[in-house]
């Protein structure tokens, strides 16, 4: 120990360090802030470090950093560079970064990602079963397990085993049983006038859904140049398809007549929008809610909870009701072919799939019955209907569309493309 004329007592290490032929001393630390016994316990640990040819100071040095950069690495800094190196190239990207920054990011905020405990993975995860949402505590789950494998094959953010590592979502949610909602005829005449109720634009955006049995957002984000209008074909780019590969869904009449009914912006991007094509429609939460509403009021009961990927559980039922055969009712709703039948057909089945929209009896009636909802619309521009807009009419030009009836009546704004 030095003591200087102050009296400031400082424990010292005298040895021939690592790189130095002569003994020199070294500050161990500074009493009472260290205590004789830790001091002493420092010392052997640095004797043993220079007996392994290793500076103690260096040591030191290396392991404050470590911990300065464990700290910096929190859970939600982590997450946000989760998102944007690894989610970008996925189709559900956007869903899974939703839903980790509202689920995990909130809650794990500031934290280090090395001190998420499996505890703190099973107490979120038991919250969201306690609110009554198993399918998505397993959706979260699967979610928070490939994060941290990524976390741990990054090898740099000093994280070595994965805190959802023996957590079995069997035990822990309950079993994942198979959604077996099928929407009734009387469900899906009220679906189908509510939606004529709605208007532009998720009023067509759920009726183009019944009628092809697509995911939402194959149809929700389409673009005016995926439409081939000649041939009545959405072409459905990999990167919005479930199986990354290019899908063609064959439009009927009625989807055509939809589709020719919907409104043209100056500069065409996104069939259905809200923001004059720019970006594809959103709030689809609000959209469900007012949809519910509208067919409780027109079913005259109580309408059962239900959710729009239940439509295309309704198409394909349905279809097989119809007594469509396997293969063209699958690739009806998107499903490709499998096994060899991937190999050796190399059949579109383009006619067949447009033989059959996908909607029920008790559609097919209401559409008859509510066809005046659809076409007997007042004149409107293409700005009316639009959500949170206010575009002077000088921006576009109306046109008269006498296909429909040929009795002249009106229909949405279409704009003639530049």
């Amino acid at each position: 120990m030095r003591v200087t004329d102050k009296g400031r007592k400082t424990f010292m290490l005298l040895a021939r360090y690592p790189g130095s032929t002569n003994p020199t001393r070294r500050k161990l630390g500074e009493y009472p802030s260290l205590s004789l016994e830790k001091a002493r316990k420092k010392a052997r640990d640095w004797i043993d470090l220079i007996k392994d040819a290793k500076d103690p100071r260096e040591e030191d040095d290396a392991r404050r950093r470590a911990e300065m950069r464990r700290r910096a690495d929190t859970f939600d800094s982590v997450v946000d560079e989760y998102i944007k190196r690894v989610l970008p190239g996925q189709r559900r990207g956007h869903i899974v970064a939703k839903e980790m920054r509202r689920e995990f990011s909130r809650r794990w905020k500031g934290r280090p990602i090395t001190a998420i405990e499996r505890r703190d993975v099973i107490d979120a995860i038991k919250e969201v079963v306690d609110r009554g949402a198993p399918y998505q505590a397993h959706n979260l789950l699967g979610h928070l397990r490939t994060f941290f494998n990524w976390v741990i094959e990054a090898g740099d953010y000093g994280l070595e085993h994965s805190p959802c590592d023996r957590i079995r979502p069997l035990k822990l949610i309950g079993e994942r049983k198979p959604r077996q909602r099928v929407l009734t005829d009387g469900e899906l005449r009220a679906l189908w006038i509510a939606t004529g109720e709605m208007g532009y634009p998720f009023g067509q955006l759920y009726r183009m859904l019944l009628l092809t049995g697509a995911r939402k957002k194959e149809i929700g984000d389409a673009r005016w140049c995926e439409l081939d209008r000649r041939k009545s074909i959405l072409t459905v780019p990999p990167e919005r398809f479930k199986s990354e590969a290019t899908h063609s869904i064959p439009l009927s009449t009625d989807a055509m007549e939809i589709v020719d009914s919907l409104p043209e912006f100056e500069e065409p991007n996104h069939l259905f929008s809200t923001s004059f094509g720019v970006r594809p429609v959103s709030s689809y939460a609000n959209a469900k809610a007012r949809l519910d509403r509208l067919m409780a009021a027109n079913f005259g009961g109580e309408l059962k909870p239900w959710r729009v990927h239940d439509i295309r559980r309704t198409v394909r039922t349905r279809l097989a009701g119809l007594q469509v055969s396997d293969v063209i009712a699958e690739m009806v709703i998107g499903h490709g072919k499998k096994g060899l039948q991937r190999v050796y057909d190399q059949h579109s089945y383009e006619p067949e799939m447009r033989r059959w929209p996908g909607v029920s009896v008790g559609a097919r009636r209401a559409r008859r019955q509510d066809r005046r909802v659809w076409q007997h619309q007042p004149r409107r521009h293409a700005t009316q209907g639009v959500q949170g807009h206010d575009r002077p009419r000088e921006c576009f030009e109306p046109e008269r569309d006498l296909s429909v009836s040929g009795q002249g009546l009106d229909r949405p704004v279409r704009v003639p493309r530049r």
